[in-house]
């Protein structure tokens, strides 16, 4: 069983004695995309969750967890982003949809190129699930921070609006696609991109809100 339920409570005034310490896990993803971009997005990330809210962070380092493997279900959140192709083995699809149908949550970040392949991974993780557009009122965009226009545009790529997609099974939200407003890039150090102060805060605020809905939902 995932560790989601242990840590649910981090956020309230006293987490309860035993609670695990909370890491987020980078999935290492096969088809040859660069799962490792964005390297210094969970560290700021992390360090953010310690410094703003309650909940019990071990440490800014990040894990990093292979979609088979049986370590997958020690993280109550996992992280995927990238440019490339996206694929799952068999046993990998199986493993996944275990993780993410006993209590986990996944966030995939898309780095500009990633679409086609995430979304066609996912219909075989879940291929009697839609991926859908979240409404600006879900309640992803409104939890520590308020982001009443969804989901912050960090970098403009073709233009488009930034779009939150997600995939409910059994009436909640565990994966979510933020696409078109590359969070992980507005999280990275300055000096990777150069983001204005209020871009960068806009990321930080953006994914905790991610984060902190999917530890209380």
């Amino acid at each position: 069983m995932c560790a989601l339920l242990a840590v649910t409570a981090a956020f309230a005034d006293a987490p309860p004695p035993g609670a695990r310490d909370f890491s987020i896990a980078r999935l290492k993803y096969g088809g040859g995309g660069d799962w490792y971009e964005d390297r210094t997005s969970l560290v700021n990330l992390l360090r953010g969750l310690r410094e703003r809210t309650s909940v019990p962070v071990a440490g800014d380092k990040e894990a990093v967890v292979e979609p088979g493997a049986a370590a997958l279900f020690q993280y109550p959140f996992v992280f995927a982003c990238g440019h490339g192709n996206m694929k799952f083995t068999p046993t990998e699809v199986a493993n996944l949809r275990r993780y993410l149908t006993s209590g986990g949550f996944l966030w995939v970040d898309d780095d500009f190129g990633i679409e086609p392949s995430f979304r066609r991974e996912m219909k075989r993780v879940f291929p009697d699930a839609a991926l859908v557009e979240l409404p600006f009122s879900h309640p992803i965009f409104h939890q520590l921070y308020d982001f009443p226009g969804g989901l912050p545009k960090i970098h403009e790529h073709d233009g488009g609006p930034a779009k939150g997609f997600g995939i409910v099974y059994d009436g909640r939200l565990v994966v979510f696609f933020s696409f078109d407003c590359d969070l992980g890039d507005g999280l990275e150090d300055e000096e990777i991109h150069h983001d204005p102060p209020d871009k960068r805060e806009a990321a930080m605020r953006s994914a905790i809100d991610i984060v902190h809905y999917a530890l209380t939902h």
